[in-house]
């Protein structure tokens, strides 16, 4: 643990402004020649992009924070029951047709003639 606290988004993003601002005066008052010039343009430049993005950054935290307590809208609450009933492929009936449900993993896993004779006997169409 360190000493020193670390301080939050605003305070970074208001040290980054402060500095990139202190950059571009120095670069206006004095214009230095040659590659200083471009250096303290860049740093500028550099420091204007960290306090950007330390300024969405703590506008992203403020976002993201869920209210305490908050539990949603009521009415939307649905269980594996719920779902399992609204899925189209599952039956409705299963004993309805006279015998246990076939899918068609179980179709493929049997011998085809076997195949055959239950989709005549329970009237089971591929068309």
């Amino acid at each position: 643990m360190s000493v020193f606290p670390r301080p939050d988004a605003r305070a970074r993003a208001a040290l980054a402004a402060l500095a990139a601002v202190a950059a571009l005066v120095t670069l206006l008052a004095w214009r230095p020649p040659g590659v200083l010039s471009v250096a303290l343009a860049l740093l500028c430049v550099l420091l204007g992009m960290i306090a950007g993005v330390t300024v969405s950054a703590a506008r992203a935290a403020a976002v993201d924070t869920p209210a305490v307590g908050w539990a949603g809208p009521d009415g939307y609450e649905v269980d594996a029951d719920t779902l399992e009933s609204f899925d189209p492929h599952v039956p409705r009936d299963p004993g309805a047709a006279g015998g246990p449900a076939v899918d068609a993993d179980t179709l493929e896993a049997l011998d085809p003639r076997e195949v055959q004779s239950r989709r005549v006997a329970e009237g089971l169409s591929d068309r």
